[in-house]
């Protein structure tokens, strides 16, 4: 098993570097180190087994093709980070050992981080066909098989300046299996200490655009490779066709929320409409005065619908199913959370306007982050202006979310229904419309979202974590697998 693995790193500090590089050349399985970037020191001896690539950057496509061109043993380990890294007991030939015996085209496993000197678990999550997003959490340390390397990468006309590993894996994943290790085989430095619910809305950032075109063309090309892609044709639309009470109802299903639903509540009902609406509140049984506010809001305006469900193991998409099935739901549903609300009067005039103009069954809007004082906090604006109706429903299989608040034409909502669950209900629902129609989209902000120490995603331990990143991975395979089976039948089937 002895000298089986090139490795590829980024040069770092000295210090850090050359204890990476005796971590590697003690594991006992690896032959030769090659490193991108610069030396901060260039009289630095490096060990002979190690050399410096004329590639700065190892995220470009030319460092993904350098990569295999110069390897030539069996495995590449691929080590992302260029602070010091620890390996576990035979970690490297644990690695070797479950590729040999799974045949797969590439390994990762759990790890620690160091924290501020402390050794923290980071449990990965099984890779899966739906694993599209860039952003998913391989640890740093890669080991891929050379020979499907090399495939993946050969006649790539590719020119990524940021993508590069992310085509690689997604290249990869076509023609070998992505396999998951469940033992901590190492210890890497942890360097972005921002919380869950800072580190989600990166992909939004205007910084990263470019970064983000980059991944949304590799992503469009895995998708054409593996049958996944959906051309932009879509179902035409009627929204004429039907009766409803009224025209719009905004819908907030809630539990335990007094401290925000009366803020929600108010922003609805000051809105100004050409059209008649309605408030649709599924109150999911809470017990801290919630229900006894609402009610006393349904007293006072007719507007009020206070739904209290006979079941009592809903979720919020349940909730949502209960909202929209009901007998006084208007032509379309208008989404609001419980501690969010409306940035002004003139919202759901804005909305409904907006279905006729684009002529769609489903609008996403943009919004701002705030603080529970409703003082704008960073992000700020999250508007999803990667969406582009050509290809937005692709890409919205690599991103983790639409956008909000999202509002629906009320018969194809019944139609498809939300999963009774209280986490990426929304986005398994958008998913599914869009896969047949088109997403309108308003850029401008429609409302303030609240961040602050109730919301569901401001701050998760990782295990939250890897749970709801599983549940949209999940989601993604269901969708997927949906669209290559559409895509075969229209092939077998041609109009």
């Amino acid at each position: 098993m002895e000298h089986r693995i090139t490795c590829f790193l980024p040069a770092g500090i000295p210090e850090d570097l050359m204890a990476t590089l005796k971590q590697l050349d003690n594991s006992g399985v690896v032959d030769r180190v090659y490193l991108f970037g610069k030396l901060e020191n260039p009289e630095q001896h490096l060990p002979d087994n190690a050399g410096m690539l004329d590639i700065l950057s190892m995220l470009t496509t030319v460092a993904a093709k350098k990569m295999a061109s110069v390897a030539d043993t069996e495995y590449v380990l691929i080590y992302t980070k260029a602070l010091p890294l620890k390996l576990g007991y035979n970690a490297l030939r644990r690695m070797v050992r479950v590729a040999d015996d799974t045949g797969a085209g590439m390994v990762y496993s759990d790890y620690f981080e160091l924290r501020e000197g402390a050794s923290v678990p980071c449990p990965a999550i099984d890779y899966q066909q739906g694993s599209l997003r860039d952003d998913f959490n391989f640890g740093s340390v890669m080991l891929y098989r050379t020979s499907v390397l090399k495939r993946a990468m050969s006649k790539n006309p590719a020119k990524y300046q940021f993508a590069g590993l992310y085509d690689l894996r997604l290249r990869v994943s076509e023609r070998s299996e992505i396999f998951r290790i469940p033992e901590y085989l190492y210890t890497e430095m942890e360097t972005d200490t921002r919380k869950s619910g800072q580190k989600m809305f990166d992909y939004v950032d205007p910084r990263n655009r470019q970064m983000q075109v980059e991944m949304e063309r590799a992503c469009t090309e895995h998708l054409k490779s593996t049958g996944g892609w959906l051309k932009p044709e879509f179902r035409n639309v009627g929204l004429d066709t039907d009766s409803f009470p009224v025209e719009a109802s905004v819908i907030i299903p809630v539990r335990n929320r007094v401290r925000t639903i009366a803020d929600a509540v108010n922003s609805v009902l000051r809105q100004k409409t050409g059209f008649s609406f309605n408030l649709i509140v599924v109150d999911n049984h809470s017990s801290d005065g919630t229900t006894e506010l609402l009610k006393e809001y349904a007293k006072k305006d007719k507007r009020v619908i206070h739904v209290i469900p006979e079941r009592d193991d809903l979720g919020i998409g349940g909730c949502w199913n209960t909202g929209a099935f009901h007998t006084l739901c208007g032509k379309f549903a208008i989404q609001l959370d419980s501690d969010d609300l409306y940035i002004d009067e003139n919202v759901l005039q804005r909305i409904v306007d907006e279905f006729y103009l684009q002529e769609c069954v489903m609008i996403v809007g943009s919004y701002k982050m705030v603080n529970f004082d409703l003082e704008e906090i960073p992000p700020g604006l999250i508007d999803h202006r990667e969406w582009t109706p050509e290809n937005g429903r692709n890409n919205a299989l690599r991103i983790n979310g639409l956008g909000a608040p999202r509002a629906f034409y009320t018969p194809v909502l019944r139609d498809i229904r939300l999963p009774d669950v209280s986490y990426g209900e929304d986005y398994a629902l958008g998913l599914a419309i869009s896969r047949h129609y088109q997403i309108g989209r308003i850029y401008e902000p429609l409302y303030l979202c609240r961040r602050w120490d109730e919301n569901t995603d401001a701050l998760l331990d990782i295990n939250k974590i890897n749970a709801h990143n599983l549940y949209k991975d999940r989601i993604r395979t269901i969708e997927l697998l949906a669209r290559i089976a559409l895509n075969k039948k229209s092939a077998e089937n041609p109009v």
